[in-house]
């Protein structure tokens, strides 16, 4: 009780507790994609470009920056390209999730077995 009594003034703090989790809580940094896997990508956006009217589904994965600190976190996504906006640089889902190109680190081409 004694130590636990110490800390008690901490308690206090508006937001004391949040900004702890907030720090410890741990992202990923953005790596940089060899060439190969740079070129492995752009081969697989010139398919989905020529297959872009059969809405193909791929799964994907992708780096989202934290909005809070410094990094981020990579994300993984399935679903059926809509379009692939080269203006903006940005995939664009029929679900309307938008992934920018330049934070793709891997595509899979699912292939429909129908």
């Amino acid at each position: 009780q004694d130590r636990a009594a110490q800390f008690s003034p901490f308690a206090a703090l508006t937001g004391f507790e949040d900004a702890v989790r907030e720090t410890a809580r741990f992202t990923d940094t953005k790596r940089e994609l060899a060439d190969d896997e740079i070129e492995a990508i752009n081969d697989k956006l010139l398919y989905l470009l020529d297959k872009i009217t059969e809405k193909p589904e791929i799964a994907l994965t992708y780096f989202v920056q934290d909005e809070r600190k410094d990094g981020g976190s990579y994300v993984c996504k399935v679903g059926n390209v809509r379009r692939l906006d080269e203006y903006t640089g940005t995939l664009i889902f029929t679900d309307r999730t938008k992934v920018p190109v330049a934070d793709i680190s891997n595509i899979e081409i699912l292939i429909n077995k129908n």
